[in-house]
């Protein structure tokens, strides 16, 4: 293998190394990298402290529980990491919750022998942070070029998706949920994708962490949509979580509720994850709020109405 050997901890930097043709270079992953499909086969070098079986609910308790002992929530097998001698480990300082951070590499760092892996760390808050994380993966795997025309490709897709929704006659107003108990609206980069689809966000600004959402405030806001995206949650897992929104007295009142305008969207693959991908959750969103004028055939398999 000729190139850099790369380790990519951060499932949306595995899809930022594919996006850039660097792919068959990486070596090693997070336990959560999983696309492309060719990357499945690789050693998983991480792995969660907490049990994600059960509801939201059930997952919120677990993970405050870890954060209180002041410990991370992540393990890495630091001995298998050094084995692989990566020339790159990239990271991210985004989240210490979503993904490994540079934190839970102490020990491996520490204890390496010979010359030492350059740790590309990512820290998206908004969509032009996420075009930089792109241009930093590629200075750092000598691909700036690659990196340039990939960051032009998706910016020109999501001006076609913004010019159209632009002449839509309405703009309706949307709720992202980002978490389902306790609620947590879509922060950082989806109020935009919201923008550039065509709605306007509620309850949170672009480029700020996702905000905690109170019931009354949702309330008071009424919806004309409700996309429900939690993070790390695929359909299914989204699906089964919706026994604890129906239970609130405020669900059934909401107007998005009553018109059928509550749409369960792929969190997992696409808009927890800021890279290349994004495009394709702004495509999503498009077709949910005008369909009149998108079909990019995500239905089904990106999102589903309830």
């Amino acid at each position: 293998m000729s190139g850099p050997r790369i380790v990519s901890l951060l499932p949306s930097a595995t899809e930022i190394v594919a996006a850039v043709g660097m792919a068959e270079q990486l070596v090693g992953r997070s336990h959560q990298c999983d696309f492309p499909p060719q990357v499945r086969h690789l050693p998983a070098l991480s792995e969660t402290k907490v049990c994600l079986n059960g509801t939201s609910r059930d997952i919120d308790r677990r993970v405050n529980e870890i954060i209180a002992q002041g410990v991370s929530v992540y393990r890495v097998d630091a001995e298998r990491l050094r084995a692989l001698k990566p020339d790159v480990i990239l990271t991210q300082t985004q989240c210490a919750i979503c993904a490994v951070t540079p934190g839970d590499l102490e020990d491996a760092l520490c204890e390496w022998t010979g010359m030492a892996p350059a740790l590309v760390s990512l820290e998206p808050n908004d969509l032009s942070d996420v075009w930089g994380d792109m241009r930093k993966v590629g200075r750092a795997l000598g691909v700036e070029t690659a990196a340039e025309r990939a960051i032009a490709a998706l910016q020109g897709r999501l001006a076609t998706i913004r010019d159209a929704a632009g002449r839509a006659a309405n703009k309706p107003t949307v709720a992202a949920i980002e978490w389902i108990d306790p609620l947590m609206a879509g922060g950082n980069w989806m109020p935009e994708l919201i923008e550039a689809a065509g709605g306007q966000s509620l309850f949170a600004t672009p480029g700020q962490h996702s905000p905690w959402l109170d019931w009354r405030a949702l309330a008071a806001a009424d919806p004309d949509v409700i996309l429900l995206l939690p993070c790390g949650f695929t359909i299914e897992q989204s699906l089964a979580d919706l026994p604890l929104l129906q239970g609130r007295p405020e669900w059934a009142a909401l107007s998005a509720v009553r018109c059928g305008q509550v749409y369960v969207i792929d969190g997992h693959y696409y808009f927890n994850r800021p890279g290349p991908r994004l495009v394709e959750s702004a495509e999503m969103i498009a077709e949910i709020l005008h369909p009149d004028r998108f079909a990019f055939g995500h239905e089904g398999r990106g999102w589903v109405r309830l």
